[in-house]
């Protein structure tokens, strides 16, 4: 294969701000730049050349890393540029531009080659400063002075935007141009500081995705212009790394509005930009789903309940909800949750296709139900090929005697729709170790509750339930909805020892199964343990009750254990759990048949 012939000069002409069509260049070295965090990816940087110029500032975009780790530009390499950007690191006389490679081709491989091509010299000796993207390629008569200014801030809307994979904290002046995927609700906070309040929002191009959050001042200026799927050119944030423990975009930076920021809707074409991405859901398989997993859902409303209005003992602050059954074509309902001015603005007579987006399933004696999280989305009415299905199928009638509900409680009674198994059983035929966790039955006794870390103190928000950082100065921190709450709410999390025939298990026990069982408000109990009094953990020892249970083997470090969670509790029926009873020994033995 022939040596492919250099782009002489394309460096100069990047550098001072022409669009060059796919230039061909050298890799005449590189250098490894560790990640910042432990969850950040690595980068690297290279010296490439035209055969005129080298350039030092040359930075592989991440999706190209496999390019250098698979010895694909060793020195001496020639690659074609495909797509490319620019930026710049540094301000005033240290001021440096950025050339990002953003796709390339391989033409020579380094050993093919096998040396420099030309004497190339540095392009910063040469080129006019970075910030003046004006200059010219040549040389000019010296300008008169305040003939014009260098051009200081790219325009909101320029051409020349930047990729989102591309932003990190190093640059300063960029413009990307994304579409809005998601955007919660503004929440808001209140403690000795003050108050304050912030929204957070999703942006993808053809490259990426980056969260980006506004507090107090930015809300009031962006939140009620920024619309969902649409697409804007956004510029002049704060870029830092991402906290991946709330966010699970594949970005190691996320972005803060300032009080620079500025946001232009983008008026011209942008179908080049993706558009929102759906995984559809059916109803019925939801039923098997672990609770807080994320999902798409798309169902037509066929009811909804009042809208109810209680206080929150925790804040005292006013509290709306409002449950909506939802139906699809896989005969399967099931209750989304709405809050606040969701559940307040909705028609609770109309029958519309909703599409909710990033839902989060909970769950709740043994029944599941969906509602919105922080980045969630809902559209009613949506245009699309599912929703016209969907219309159809509810105008026949075929919804109306869907009796398969996914938000009904398991009966713990009569009805043994799940497998009775006892504590042995479960370990011998390792119930758990699959993919997915396993759900049995069984009649136990609990015999005592840990009192230690029974209780935590939660975030009030009501979609949040997030466990707070104590401040110690009368404050308390929410690390997922990042404020600070001078109030908050008790939620139980603790450990119980139940025994059956065969055996004794440690099993863990949420707010609302936990409630339940105790007959007590988690916040009482938190008031209570708090002041040490745990009489209300030792009311239910040495009591009976049907368990439903829910089974998975998790794995710490080098060992592994079968985790029980209790779904729900109930009281034992007698009458019902004696009938069944008799129904096992008869199958047993056989009388049963022999009788009939």
């Amino acid at each position: 294969m022939p040596i492919s012939q250099l782009s002489e000069g394309s460096i100069l002409q990047i550098y001072n701000g022409t669009d060059v069509k796919y230039p061909v260049l050298q890799v005449l070295g590189a250098k490894r730049i560790p990640p910042q965090t432990a969850d950040a990816e690595e980068r690297f940087r290279l010296l490439v050349s035209d055969g005129k110029y080298q350039h030092s500032f040359t930075m592989l975009a991440t999706q190209l890393n496999h390019m250098f780790t698979n010895n694909l530009l060793t020195d001496y390499t020639i690659f074609r540029v495909d797509k490319y950007t620019t930026s710049h690191v540094g301000s005033g006389d240290r001021q440096k531009k950025v050339l990002v490679l953003l796709d390339i081709t391989i033409m020579n491989s380094g050993d093919q080659v096998g040396k420099k091509i030309g004497d190339p010299v540095s392009v910063d000796q040469v080129a006019a400063p970075a910030g003046n993207t004006a200059a010219s390629t040549t040389a000019a008569p010296k300008p008169k002075a305040n003939v014009s200014k260098p051009q200081m801030d790219m325009p909101i809307g320029d051409g020349h935007c930047h990729p989102i994979n591309s932003l990190s904290p190093y640059q300063n002046k960029w413009v990307i141009k994304a579409r809005v995927t998601s955007k919660s609700n503004i929440r808001t906070w209140s403690n000795a500081k003050g108050e304050g309040k912030l929204f957070s929002m999703d942006l993808k191009d053809e490259t990426g995705e980056i969260r980006a959050t506004a507090f107090t001042n930015e809300v009031d200026k962006f939140y009620e212009m920024i619309e969902i799927g649409k697409v804007y050119y956004i510029s002049k944030c704060q870029l830092k790394t991402a906290n991946k423990q709330y966010s699970n975009l594949k970005n190691d930076y996320e972005m803060t509005f300032t009080h620079d920021t500025q946001v232009k809707l983008c008026e011209e074409d942008d179908s080049a930009i993706p558009s929102i991405e759906y995984n559809f859901v059916p109803i019925k398989s939801i039923a098997n789903m672990e609770p807080n997993s994320n999902l798409d859902v798309i169902a037509v409303v066929k009811s909804a309940t009042e809208l109810a209005k209680f206080q929150s003992k925790s804040s005292g602050k006013e509290l709306q909800k409002r449950e909506l059954t939802l139906v699809d074509m896989s005969n399967s309902s099931i209750q989304l949750v709405l809050w606040g001015e969701q559940a307040e603005n909705f028609d609770m007579y109309s029958q519309p296709v909703i599409l909710v987006k990033s839902a989060r399933v909970s769950e709740f004696g043994g029944g599941k139900t969906i509602g919105l999280g922080g980045n969630g989305l809902m559209i009613l009415d949506p245009k699309n090929e599912e929703a016209t299905k969907l219309r159809e199928w509810f105008a026949s009638g075929q919804a109306e005697n869907i009796a398969d509900s996914v938000s009904a409680k398991t009966s713990v009674g009569g009805n043994m729709s799940t497998q009775w198994m006892s504590f042995h059983e479960v370990k011998e035929n390792n119930l758990g170790s699959g993919e997915k966790p396993d759900y049995f039955q069984c009649k136990a006794m609990v015999h005592n509750i840990r009192p230690n870390n029974a209780v935590y103190k939660a975030c009030p928000t009501a979609e949040c339930n997030k466990k707070l950082v104590d401040l110690e100065n009368g404050s308390y921190r929410c690390e997922k909805c990042n404020a600070e709450y001078s109030n908050f709410q008790y939620r139980l999390l603790f450990n119980m020892l139940v025994g059956d025939w065969s055996s004794n298990r440690f099993v863990t026990v949420f707010t609302e199964t936990g409630e339940n069982m105790l007959n007590k408000a988690s916040q009482e109990v938190g008031e209570a343990i708090d002041s040490g009094d745990t009489s209300i953990l030792e009311s239910v020892n040495f009591k009976s009750f049907i368990f439903k249970m829910r089974s998975k083997v998790e794995t710490y470090g080098d060992s592994s254990r079968n985790k029980l969670t209790v779904v729900a509790a109930n009281p034992v029926n007698y009458k019902e759990y004696n009938n069944y009873l008799i129904t096992q020994l008869q199958e047993m033995t056989g009388i049963g048949k022999m009788v009939k």
